[in-house]
């Protein structure tokens, strides 16, 4: 799975409600910790609050933009309410993008390599935040985004790439629950 959509997928739902990975500062910090190396950071970071708040607008923008990529169809039921406008996601992720540049390097190592690395030193906060949103942007750009698709099953909130033209949820667990429901539906009347 992309970057961008563990990012977005911080937010799940299971029987109880929505369960927001990056809840708290703890969570935040498992979760970056987790994905240290794509974020470019030390695996011993920890998170502060304010970095926790900046990085859950940065998500909810990156799923505002998600919500328009995925359009006809219905947003994640997640963000049924709530979610910035087009214009000011725009703004917030091309802006978090620039705070922490990087720039592609070549390494020589038997093979020639492409690596990217921050072209300026950032606190790790910055930088967690500017490879979040540079993933976004690389994801958002790609043609790949016409797979993009909301999960439709119950209580699911998550965001997926189509890979098979009959592909409806993110999920076999998604289908069989949607399959389920739909049956109790034409059986209940």
């Amino acid at each position: 799975m992309s970057l961008t959509l563990d990012f977005v997928s911080t937010i799940r739902a299971d029987r109880s409600g929505l369960i927001d990975l990056l809840a708290d500062v703890d969570a935040m910090t498992a979760w970056v910790r987790e994905h240290a190396a794509e974020l470019d950071v030390d695996p011993g970071f920890t998170a502060t609050e304010e970095a926790r708040e900046e990085t859950v607008r940065l998500r909810q923008a990156v799923r505002a933009l998600f919500a328009r990529a995925v359009a006809p169809e219905p947003p994640s039921r997640a963000d049924a309410a709530g979610l910035p406008t087009l214009t000011e996601s725009l703004a917030l992720v091309n802006a978090t993008a620039l705070a922490a540049p990087r720039a592609p390097q070549l390494s020589w190592n038997g093979q020639p390599t492409l690596l990217t690395v921050p072209a300026v030193e950032a606190e790790p906060s910055v930088r967690v935040r500017g490879a979040l949103a540079t993933a976004a942007v690389e994801f958002l750009a790609a043609p790949g985004r016409t797979q993009l698709r909301t999960c439709q099953a119950p209580r699911c909130v998550l965001y997926f790439l189509k890979e098979h033209p009959r592909q409806e949820w993110c999920s076999t667990a998604c289908g069989n629950r949607a399959r389920a429901a739909r049956h109790y539906r034409e059986h209940k009347k």
